[in-house]
């Protein structure tokens, strides 16, 4: 199951990563993938492309965060990503139940990755442009074994 946070403006790079590290404290939440608009290349100075900790892991984030797309077990936690997102968006948000991430490889994959597609991981499927490269554009951050 899939759910949506749509705030009602696009977020900060400040905003995005306290906003991750909260999510990140919820179990329940499998995937999260964040959507926007491309931010311009880091050597032209937009203060919002810059790298953000994850999990005590530097991601390069590349775009300004216009939803957050979350893969979840089941319903119950909804409202607690409700509640963990409260206090970062202040400015009201929505979320959505629905199916916004592709689970299953698809034709285009094979198309885009060829014989490389066996190699991709199951949590890579639908979580990159197709017309990118796959190292620039998605980041996998595991969660640790306990």
């Amino acid at each position: 199951m899939d759910i949506q946070i749509f705030p009602n403006r696009i977020l900060s790079a400040d905003t995005t990563e306290n906003l991750l590290r909260d999510l990140d404290k919820i179990d329940g939440i499998k995937r999260i993938v964040l959507q926007g608009q491309r931010l311009p290349p880091a050597e032209l100075g937009h203060p919002d492309r810059r790298m953000i900790t994850v999990k005590g892991q530097e991601i390069d984030l590349q775009i300004k965060t216009g939803r957050v797309l979350l893969e979840i077990e089941d319903e119950e936690v909804i409202d607690e990503i409700k509640t963990a997102s409260a206090p970062h968006l202040p400015f009201g948000f929505d979320v959505y139940v629905g199916t916004f991430i592709r689970h299953e490889k698809t034709v285009t994959d094979k198309i885009k990755y060829g014989s490389e597609l066996d190699d991709i991981p199951d949590e890579m499927v639908g979580l990159t442009d197709p017309n990118a490269k796959l190292s620039d554009r998605a980041s996998i951050i595991k969660k640790k074994e306990e």
